[in-house]
């Protein structure tokens, strides 16, 4: 797919790795990119909301009613970044209730699902066109330490690979990114080297380009594979004993 004069939409498009993304498709050229976030008018935008191809949209991506009004609104989007994520910071066992997890199945994919549902009729209409999921190394390999975020990567890592099947006769690419360990908010509790979120979205962007199904977008995701592949027991016990860890590590 050629992302020339192309119109995106991005959730969580206001900072990390969303904000990255608008930056990116608009040096490759894209007409147009609605930049999604909860408010549009927070303080912490990363993006130059003054570029007259970026059109910032009040979204959350748990609100199936707010998706619905919003594809029945705008009838040009081609390409679809769910990006917006949600982390609660807690443990399966140590959550003092179910809501924490709730939220995250919620947001990383119930979320991207009702989006690509919403949107994939209009993306067939003009053209086909694509869905990017933004997914994590924690969609590859269980990390106890991430509670419920890495079950609901688990799930949307699965829901690409079946939207890719169910959209392939109206020409709509999917493609899952497994993304390490960025620089990002989300990641701030994580010590050691992290790659820079441009990093992830030049990743995608490619994808996109050479209709790639699943890419690892960043060397912590590439030797997290390599570690499940070379001893996935030895890397769970690994896993485990973050669990016991004060400060988590990407080790480099």
């Amino acid at each position: 797919m050629n992302i020339e004069n192309t119109t995106a939409l991005v959730t969580g498009g206001n900072r990390g790795i969303g904000a990255a993304f608008v930056l990116a498709l608009l040096e490759a050229g894209a007409k147009k990119v609605y930049a999604c976030c909860r408010d549009p008018n927070a303080p912490d935008l990363e993006i130059d909301s003054d570029d007259e191809r970026v059109e910032l949209v009040a979204l959350d991506v748990t609100d199936e009613a707010r998706i619905n009004e919003l594809a029945a609104n705008i009838d040009d989007v081609q390409l679809l970044v769910n990006n917006a994520g949600y982390f609660a910071g807690t443990t399966l066992m140590t959550a003092p209730d179910m809501s924490a997890v709730r939220r995250e199945m919620d947001t990383n994919f119930f979320g991207p699902l009702m989006l690509s549902r919403a949107f994939a009729p209009q993306m067939a209409a003009n053209g086909g066109g694509a869905i990017v999921n933004v997914l994590s190394a924690a969609a590859i390999v269980p990390i106890p330490n991430m509670g419920g975020y890495s079950p609901s990567k688990f799930a949307a890592r699965a829901m690409g690979v079946s939207l890719r099947a169910e959209l392939a006769d109206q020409g709509t690419q999917v493609h899952n990114l497994i993304v390490g360990s960025v620089d990002t908010r989300m990641a701030s509790h994580v010590a050691g080297a992290k790659e820079t979120p441009a990093t992830i979205a030049k990743a995608g962007l490619r994808a996109v380009k050479k209709n790639l199904p699943e890419v690892d977008t960043d060397s912590f995701a590439v030797a997290v594979r390599a570690a499940q592949a070379r001893d996935p027991a030895l890397q769970e016990r690994q896993l485990a004993a973050m669990l016991k860890m004060e400060t988590i590590s990407t080790g480099r």
